[in-house]
């Protein structure tokens, strides 16, 4: 009884929420980063925090049904940097990557999938199965009418994704036959942007991380610059309907300055 009846507040709560959000003052782009898979296996009871990295993995694609809902159809979701790709323990690495290769990769290549995937990111130091299930989701939706698009940062670092936008920039420019001087001349923000992962899209509006880490470690360093930014204690596997909802209210009563 007492369950029911949480339930059935839970649900008022949440239809509650959703009725004071005005579609026009929701982000165009949503980024988030999944934190606290382990912490939350362990806090669970579970005696392999790893588990939480399925649990984490099925429950981006629930958080990806609430963002299509919201008509949110930027979304940048940041799965593992370089460093934890490289530096954990082989062990867990394999398995986070497993999970991305059995339940996210694979769900996103479905026909019915709303969602037109975007990798951002080293492929290479990942490993080939995971790049290879990587790669087939991008290539299933490429040409797909999805109206929404989602963007996997794997094997990310957000400087060396500035690096590599400007040498792709240079690269270009050279071609093209310009100079040093003209290079300089010719370049902007906007060109920048453009040779970025996320090249083409709207930078986000919005960043939450959970977990209650009150950084982004490196995330969308060039692209979060006027962002807003929102932290939430829970742990990714925990990330409520109801802790969506509150974010994107924060995000709707701030008064965004973008720098000044």
């Amino acid at each position: 009884m007492l369950t029911s009846l949480r339930n059935v507040a839970y649900a008022l709560y949440t239809r509650r929420l959703r009725a004071q959000l005005d579609p026009a003052n929701l982000p165009r782009h949503l980024a988030m980063v999944m934190d606290g898979n382990r912490r939350w296996a362990r806090q669970m009871g579970f005696d392999d925090p790893r588990v939480g990295h399925r649990y984490g993995a099925e429950h981006l694609d629930e958080v990806l049904r609430w963002c299509a809902e919201a008509g949110i159809r930027h979304v940048t979701v940041f799965v593992a940097s370089v460093d934890n790709v490289r530096k954990r323990e082989a062990g867990e690495v394999g398995n986070l990557m497993r999970m991305i290769e059995q339940v996210v990769a694979e769900r996103l290549a479905r026909p019915a999938s709303p969602w037109r995937v975007h990798l951002a990111g080293r492929l290479d130091v990942l490993p080939d199965t995971t790049r290879h299930a990587l790669k087939l989701a991008e290539a299933a939706t490429r040409d797909s009418d999805a109206e929404f698009h989602l963007n996997i940062a794997i094997g990310y670092d957000g400087r060396e994704e500035i690096v590599n936008a400007f040498r792709s920039l240079l690269e270009e420019e050279s071609r093209a036959g310009y100079g040093i001087d003209d290079i300089a001349q010719r370049l902007t923000a906007d060109r920048i942007s453009a040779h970025l992962y996320t090249g083409g899209q709207p930078d986000p509006d919005l960043v939450i991380r959970t977990s209650g880490e009150r950084r982004l470690s490196g995330f969308l360093v060039w692209q979060a610059a006027y962002s807003e930014l929102h932290f939430c204690d829970v742990y990714w596997p925990g990330f409520r309907k109801v802790d969506f909802l509150r974010a994107l209210r924060s995000y709707a009563a701030r008064n965004r300055r973008f720098g000044a």
